[in-house]
């Protein structure tokens, strides 16, 4: 029988990406799984349940098992990843070891609801990675020197600070904060000024089209079609790039926040190489337009963007895979894994 090769997992709030062994990414869709309400049948996963949200009938029903970087679901998670296994080759007698990334503030709990889910759902054995450092080596970044190296993950439903040096973690800041609350401050304001509801399909539409975290140039305004809640009638609306970027001021002033927190709690030889080397952001989150601006602004240290943001975590992790898996075995005494 033909081997598996070991998988790497970024389970993210709004994306889930795996890395198989020998191939590298295998699957990258959102974490969303649609099922039958009534039957509790699952009849879509990924791309497919997305494009389900908000036009399917009511028994039909597109849930996002993890929030803020947890699961919430533990059953309806199970079922997600057995489905994702499925997709890349894993069967009842050919079962991988899975290097899965978490956030690094949830806890042991939580921790353990994410090894009982990928067990359950086919893997021999599991292990977990912090996203910060993960993040880190998909950077390239020279994690094992002793060098002061700035990671900044803005993801969907987490944001996560740290600075790594010598292979491990020196100081951290985590937020459960992300993208989707970005999307929700939209929903809210669109709601409470306009008297306007829209699905979060379309706030981050809205996000994406006209939002900001500093002023830039060449960005129009955003025209928006939801339901008038007086009268229950469509209504479109515009909304100005201002106007979406001081809506989004809360999430984005945390994540500065978080970044500024992480610089001043460590030691000040670590700063300096920084403040040399620059910090490094990825993540879905720092695709939005002007928050490496803003933070180099805030911090007053140079900002690069990784080359793929929304693969750099697993990338990172997939690295860590192939190594351990060459040299001694997988999962076998690294500091970094739990």
């Amino acid at each position: 029988m033909k081997r598996v090769g070991d998988l790497a997992i970024d389970l993210g709030t709004a994306n889930t990406l795996v890395y198989q062994e020998g191939k590298g990414i295998v699957y990258d869709e959102p974490s969303v799984i649609a099922m039958d309400a009534r039957e509790g049948d699952v009849l879509a996963i990924g791309e497919e349940a997305w494009e389900m949200i908000g036009r399917t009938p009511s028994r039909i029903v597109a849930v996002r098992p993890l929030r803020r970087g947890a699961i919430t679901d533990y059953d309806v998670t199970s079922q997600m990843i057995r489905l994702i296994f499925r997709r890349v080759g894993v069967t009842r007698f050919a079962r991988p070891k899975a290097l899965i990334c978490v956030p690094s503030a949830i806890t042991e709990v939580e921790r353990r609801a994410v090894r009982d889910a990928a067990t359950s759902a086919g893997a021999r054995a599991v292990s977990l990675i912090e996203e910060p450092m993960a993040g880190a080596i998909g950077a390239g970044l020279p994690v094992h020197e002793p060098l002061g190296n700035l990671i900044v993950d803005v993801g969907g439903g987490t944001s996560e600070v740290a600075m790594v040096s010598m292979g491990g973690i020196i100081a951290m800041r985590s937020l459960r904060i992300g993208g989707f609350d970005m999307d929700e401050v939209v929903q809210r304001h669109l709601r409470r000024t306009y008297g306007v509801a829209i699905g979060e399909r379309a706030a981050e539409q809205v996000k994406i089209a006209s939002g900001s975290a500093y002023p830039v140039t060449g960005v129009g305004p955003a025209r928006i079609k939801g339901r008038e809640i007086s009268t229950g009638m469509p209504k479109e609306i515009e909304v100005s790039p201002e106007e979406v970027r001081e809506v989004l001021t809360e999430p984005v002033v945390a994540v500065v926040n978080a970044t500024k927190g992480c610089l001043a709690e460590s030691d000040p030889e670590l700063g300096q190489d920084v403040l040399e080397r620059g910090m490094f952001v990825t993540g879905g989150g720092s695709l939005l337009r002007g928050l490496d601006t803003l933070l180099a602004h805030e911090c007053e240290v140079p900002v690069h963007l990784t080359d793929s943001p929304l693969q750099t975590v697993v990338l990172g992790a997939g690295k860590c895979l192939e190594l351990m898996s060459q040299e001694a075995g997988l999962f076998g005494g690294s500091p970094w894994l739990r």
